[in-house]
């Protein structure tokens, strides 16, 4: 139950701090927000290396900060950007894929093979999301299929697939180390900047300082919820659930956005919220 109840947070937690970060790139590139969330997320967990064995971990260590790079340095660049062009809802819903891809990953890698049950769950909400994702909502302009909004759904499948390699990553460590999520979420950021360090810009702190209360407050409360809180429940799910179950759970984020479309200017209509049923109903079937 505990596993539940840290996925359903991380999906909540995720979506609101998306639709903040959204807002910041008015003012900054997706890079520059990757940078800025990783490391004041670091800052903010940095006690929890000072009781770490480096010596004893050093493996365990290696694997996450591979982990860090390539969901957190290369999945959260592509998500943001995705963001930026597509919005917050239509970018969550890309991840319709990722609970079929965590599952195979755990399945082959992890060798976590599901139920039938929890396969037919997965399977429901994965065209689900799939729908929704395809699905042309109504809203305030028209949607048009050009080159921009083509490239804002390659970022979005480019950021789920890192972000199911570097979950499996971490399920891995999680279950074969005694480290804790404080110190694996830890040393996932630390990756995260190791892979952002070549790209920090002399003058982010200069566009920071001149940058209003009001959006620096967003932007420490979106690094809080999204980066902090979001990947150590994250973290609590890889440890005490099943990859491709966890990630099914976690991929409730854009039933969760749809509190957040009328904000971004969209019109929701029967058929989104019909899907989003089955979403729901999917998610059901695994958690009978």
């Amino acid at each position: 139950m505990f596993g539940i109840i840290s996925a359903l947070l991380a999906a909540s937690s995720w979506t609101y701090a998306c639709f903040l970060w959204r807002q910041q790139t008015k003012w900054f590139s997706a890079l520059q927000i990757n940078i800025i969330k990783n490391i004041i997320a670091f800052v903010v967990f940095f006690p929890a290396l000072l009781i770490f064995d480096f010596d004893s971990s050093f493996k365990a260590i290696f694997i996450l900060l591979l982990s860090g790079i390539i969901g957190i340095a290369l999945g959260d660049s592509f998500y943001i950007t995705s963001l930026k062009i597509i919005g917050t809802r239509r970018t969550l819903t890309v991840e319709a894929f990722s609970p079929i891809c965590a599952t195979i990953l755990g399945s082959v890698i992890l060798q976590e093979m599901p139920s039938l049950k929890v396969s037919a769950g997965i399977f429901i909400v994965s065209i689900s999301l799939l729908g929704v994702a395809l699905h042309r909502t109504k809203s305030n302009q028209i949607l048009e299929a050009n080159i921009s909004k083509m490239k804002g759904f390659a970022f979005a499948f480019l950021s789920v697939l890192c972000a199911v390699i570097a979950a499996t990553l971490s399920r891995f460590v999680l279950t074969n180390s005694d480290l804790n999520p404080f110190q694996t979420t830890e040393i996932r950021l630390l990756g995260g900047i190791i892979g952002l360090f070549p790209f920090i810009e002399r003058d982010l702190i200069t566009s920071i300082k001149k940058l209003p209360s009001k959006n620096k407050s967003s932007l420490i409360k979106a690094t809080f919820l999204g980066t902090n809180l979001g990947i150590l429940f994250q973290q609590n799910v890889f440890r005490t659930l099943p990859l491709g179950l966890g990630w099914t759970l976690l991929s409730t984020s854009p039933v969760i956005s749809l509190f957040v479309a009328k904000e971004e200017g969209e019109k929701l209509d029967w058929e989104t919220l019909l899907l989003t049923t089955m979403t729901i109903f999917g998610i059901g079937i695994v958690l009978i």
